[in-house]
């Protein structure tokens, strides 16, 4: 699967020490991690946009721990930290005028949880036109079940699926 790098985007959803720690299948959030950043490094190599998803709890005083990026995650100063607080990483943030802002056409979605942060943002990427690429080894669901259904069922009907390894930046 061969995008873009003028015209594409990594976008990573909530690899955040919390959530990276809670129990998901079928692969753990560690190890999602650990694909998301082979991910970022290519992306980076060939000039691709990189941009950085967290959550934050709506109406609270103070967020719980672990909710910032993971320290493995870093990002690069020229790489956008959008802050949502609902599941889709388009919701309220921002990210759709940033996209269009950068000529951004193609959206590499990957990251926590598959069926919540990571499939809403993908729906709402395709909602807003854009080409979306899901490297499904890249994610993880609460269930090996959950993760299969969304890969196998609704992510088709929304852009490509592939594995990260397949993913190469033009």
């Amino acid at each position: 699967m061969q995008i873009d790098s003028r015209s594409g985007a990594l976008v990573l959803i909530d690899l955040m020490p919390r959530i990276i720690a809670l129990d998901t299948s079928p692969r753990t959030g560690a190890e999602v991690r650990d694909r998301c950043l082979a991910l970022a490094d290519g992306a980076r190599k060939a000039g691709a946009l990189v941009v950085w998803v967290r959550v934050e709890r709506p109406n609270v005083d103070e967020q719980p721990p672990g909710s910032g990026l993971d320290e493995a995650c870093a990002p690069r100063e020229d790489e956008p930290v959008v802050v949502k607080r609902a599941w889709s990483g388009f919701h309220e943030t921002g990210l759709h005028a940033l996209l269009t802002a950068r000529g951004i056409e193609t959206v590499a979605v990957a990251g926590l949880v598959t069926t919540f942060g990571v499939e809403s943002t993908a729906r709402t990427a395709a909602d807003h036109g854009y080409r979306v690429v899901l490297p499904t080894d890249a994610m993880a669901a609460f269930s090996a079940e959950a993760h299969t259904f969304a890969e196998e069922l609704v992510f088709p009907s929304i852009g490509t699926v592939c594995a990260s390894d397949d993913v190469e930046w033009a």
